[in-house]
């Protein structure tokens, strides 16, 4: 009796995951239609879209140290349509200004990234805007 039951438990468990896997895979390529169509009617709109042209860029201010304010600091996002790109981040303060490039792939940084240039690279793949407030990007 019990192994019916784990058996029974096991086909169901089974069905259901096939099940939720096809509506998963459904779901997966309605959004690659609906992004086909939109890029098509872009393309009927714009021309050729150059998907390596820089597209998407967002600058994040903020202020990075203390004895600063008024947001001198700041990061920009620039990112190509395949998400790649470079983050560029100054850090102003009063008597010093650094500056620093981080490389990023298909919306991810190579190397690790601070919130606030995770900020920049996110609404620019979000087309949120050039100037990106600190309470508009959600994480």
């Amino acid at each position: 009796m019990l192994v019916t039951v784990l058996v029974m438990a096991g086909v169901l468990s089974g069905v259901t995951g096939v099940s939720i896997g096809i509506l998963m895979l459904r779901t997966a390529r309605s959004s690659v239609e609906e992004c086909l169509e939109a890029l098509s009617r872009r393309k009927a709109f714009d021309g050729a879209v150059d998907s390596k042209a820089i597209r998407d860029v967002a600058v994040y201010r903020y202020d990075a140290l203390e004895e600063m304010t008024g947001r001198l600091s700041f990061s920009v996002a620039l990112i190509n349509g395949f998400g790649d790109g470079i983050v560029l981040t100054s850090i102003n303060g009063r008597t010093e200004t650094r500056t620093y490039v981080r490389p990023v792939c298909g919306g991810k940084g190579l190397q690790p990234l601070s919130p606030e240039e995770e900020h920049a690279v996110r609404a620019a793949r979000l087309g949120i805007g050039p100037e990106v407030e600190p309470h508009r990007v959600r994480r």
